[in-house]
C-alpha cells in the first residue's frame, strides 16, 4: 500500500446523492473531509442524504459546485458527459477544484470541459454494489478503485482511495470501456444467471431453492477464481450430449425464455472448455450439435 500524502481536508459537494454518491461521500467525512452539499431529486436520494449526509445542504447542482473544493459526480453514465457541460457553460467550474466522477465506464475525456477551467479531474470507479445503506461502508474495506488519472495527479487519487478505504488500481483511458464491460458481464449477468436458476428450481417443486443452491454456487466461485477454466465441471465440459439436449427439452416445455441463454452460456462453456482440454474434440461435436439452432422449415410466402 502506498504512502501517499492525504489531501488537506476539503469542502465536499455530492452531486447525485444516490447509492454510491451517499456512501462515498459518507466514507470522505469519515476520513476528516467536510460534505458541506448535496444534490438529490427523488425521495430515495433525499432521505439517503440525510441519514448518511446528514451536514449536507440539499442544493441545485450548480450551488454544490460553487459551494465545494471537491465534487463527487455520482450520477448515471449517459448523463454524466451532459451535466458537467451544462456546468461549464454556467460557468459553474473553477480553477483549483478536483472533480471525481464515480463511472465505471468513463473516463477522463467526459471531464474535459471542467478540465478545461482549471478543475483536476479524476475518474474513480468503487468495484462493488451499493445497497445505499450503512452497511456498505464496511464494504468498502479493501475494495479495489478503478483510477483513471493524469500522471501527475495520480498521489492525489492515491490518497482519495485510501482514505475512503480502498485499493487505487491503474485503469488507461484507452480500455476504460472494456474494464467496465468485464466487470458488468461478471458482476450483472451473474445476478441474472442466479435469479433464472432459482426460477427454475421453483418450477421444479423445490421449496427453498436459495438454500439449495447456495453452497454449489459459493463452491463454483472459489474455485473459478482459484483455478480458472480448470474449475469447469457438469455435463458440457463431460462431453454428456444426452444431458445437454434432455435440459433442452425440459426448458422449451416449461421455461422456453431460458432457452436462448442456457444455449449460448452452454456454447461459450464448450469452447472454453476445449481450450483448456477439458472436452475433447471428439466429445465436443454431438455437445457443439445438440447446441446448434434448428432451421425454421415449411414457412412461404
Amino acid at each position: 500500500m502506498s504512502s501517499a500524502t492525504p489531501p488537506a481536508r476539503l469542502r465536499v459537494g455530492v452531486i447525485g446523492a444516490g447509492r454510491v454518491g451517499s456512501v462515498l461521500g459518507h466514507a470522505l467525512a469519515r476520513a476528516g473531509h467536510h460534505v458541506i452539499a448535496a444534490s438529490g431529486v427523488s425521495g430515495d436520494s433525499v432521505r439517503r442524504a440525510a441519514r448518511l449526509l446528514p451536514a449536507a445542504d440539499l442544493l441545485p447542482a450548480d450551488e454544490v459546485v460553487a459551494a465545494a473544493d471537491l465534487v463527487l459526480l455520482a450520477v448515471p453514465d449517459d448523463t454524466l458527459g451532459g451535466l458537467v457541460q451544462g456546468l461549464a457553460e454556467t460557468g459553474s467550474w473553477r480553477r483549483g477544484q478536483i472533480v471525481i466522477h464515480t463511472s465505471g465506464a468513463h473516463g477522463l475525456a467526459v471531464l474535459a470541459p471542467a478540465a478545461a477551467a482549471g478543475v483536476l479531474p479524476l475518474a474513480l470507479h468503487p468495484v462493488m454494489t451499493f445497497t445505499g445503506t450503512p452497511e456498505d461502508l464496511d464494504r468498502l474495506a479493501g475494495v479495489s478503485f478503478g483510477v483513471t488519472a493524469e500522471e501527475h495527479d495520480r498521489a492525489v487519487a492515491e490518497a482519495l482511495v485510501l482514505e475512503m478505504g480502498g485499493e487505487p488500481t491503474w485503469v488507461p483511458e484507452s480500455v476504460r470501456a472494456l474494464y467496465h464491460a468485464a466487470l458488468a458481464h461478471g458482476a450483472n449477468h451473474l445476478v441474472t444467471l442466479v435469479n433464472e436458476a432459482l426460477d427454475l428450481l421453483r418450477t421444479a417443486g423445490v421449496a427453498e431453492p436459495e438454500r439449495m443452491i447456495a453452497p454449489l454456487l459459493q463452491a463454483a466461485l472459489d474455485n473459478s477464481l482459484r483455478h480458472g477454466d480448470a474449475a469447469l465441471t457438469g455435463p458440457v465440459s463431460r462431453g454428456d450430449a444426452g444431458t445437454v439436449r434432455r435440459h433442452l427439452g425440459e426448458l422449451v416445455d416449461h421455461a422456453p425464455d431460458s432457452v436462448p441463454a442456457y444455449v449460448a452460456m452452454a456454447r461459450r462453456t464448450a469452447d472454453r472448455a476445449i481450450a483448456a482440454g477439458r472436452l475433447r474434440g471428439l466429445d465436443a461435436g454431438p455437445v457443439l450439435e445438440v447446441l446448434t439452432p434448428t432451421p425454421v422449415r415449411g414457412s412461404r410466402r
